[in-house]
């Protein structure tokens, strides 16, 4: 059994619990004050609060665990989540998303196609060997997000490659991230719709315009958790997917499904 899975049989529903005092959940909710009423509405949302082996918990409300007050010590909250790399079969190119001005946490700010978290319900709290419920909780971020249908990219397209511990604070102090990240790969041409409340901008690039990209706009412009994916993995694995362009198929996310590992590669 790997380190994650979720209960004993995969779906066994997750007690629940705040780590804040009553005069910290009230300071919660001055936090989310002129904020977006949807994105409000989201942090509401449960996910999994996990051991620091990614050992499920609890369940926690989004905004709980988003709190740089519960993720500091003595709460240091951690709660799992995943970060999918969408490449287009034929070009080879990677899907990023600029994250919406409503959104509460890293707005304004680009990043790799969907970064999200699977919740704690029935379907999504499921690891073992194939990861299927963070691969569940993917496609429905992908569509919620992008608007692209889950025929487009299905579950067993999905790669997993490995996961991230990281912690990262957002501009001002109140909220931040503290995630065991799931890295997934998949290669797609879906139908974009994006959610405006969701996204604001989408663009494809190649490795070399990630790069310039990246040259080019503040170091800020960008989500911490990219960012280490990036300086730590990206270019390699892509590398490796575009050296395996096969004729009449084009690019296949199964070219780097053998570099999977099941650590948890620390980066706090």
């Amino acid at each position: 059994m790997l380190n994650g899975t979720a209960a004993p049989n995969g779906n066994a529903p997750l007690p629940t619990g705040e780590a804040s005092s009553s005069a910290a959940a009230d300071a919660s909710s001055l936090a989310l004050a002129g904020h977006d009423e949807e994105q409000i509405r989201l942090m509401e949302e449960q996910c999994i609060v996990v051991s620091n082996d990614d050992q499920p918990l609890r369940a926690g409300s989004k905004k709980e665990c988003h709190l740089m007050s519960n993720i500091l010590p003595p709460h240091s909250l951690l709660h799992r989540a995943f970060s999918v790399f969408l490449f287009h079969p034929e070009t080879g190119k990677l899907l990023l998303q600029k994250r919406a001005p409503e959104k509460i946490t890293f707005p304004d700010m680009w990043t790799n196609t969907c970064c999200s978290h699977p919740l704690a319900v029935k379907g999504e709290m499921e690891v073992g060997e194939d990861y299927v419920g963070v691969r569940r909780a993917a496609q429905r971020k992908l569509d919620h997000e992008l608007g692209i249908p889950a025929g487009d990219v299905p579950l067993e397209h999905f790669k997993y490659l490995t996961r991230i511990h990281y912690l990262a604070e957002c501009k001002g102090g109140v909220w931040g991230e503290h995630e065991i990240d799931y890295i997934l790969f998949i290669t797609a041409s879906p139908t974009l719709r994006p959610n405006e409340n969701e996204v604001c901008d989408t663009k494809w690039v190649s490795p070399e315009e990630l790069r310039v990209l990246m040259d080019e706009l503040d170091p800020e412009a960008f989500t911490p958790w990219f960012k280490l994916i990036v300086k730590r993995f990206l270019f390699p694995w892509w590398k490796l997917l575009l050296e395996n362009k096969k004729d009449g198929e084009g690019y296949n996310a199964d070219s780097v499904a053998h570099l999977r590992d099941d650590e948890i590669h620390r980066m706090v």
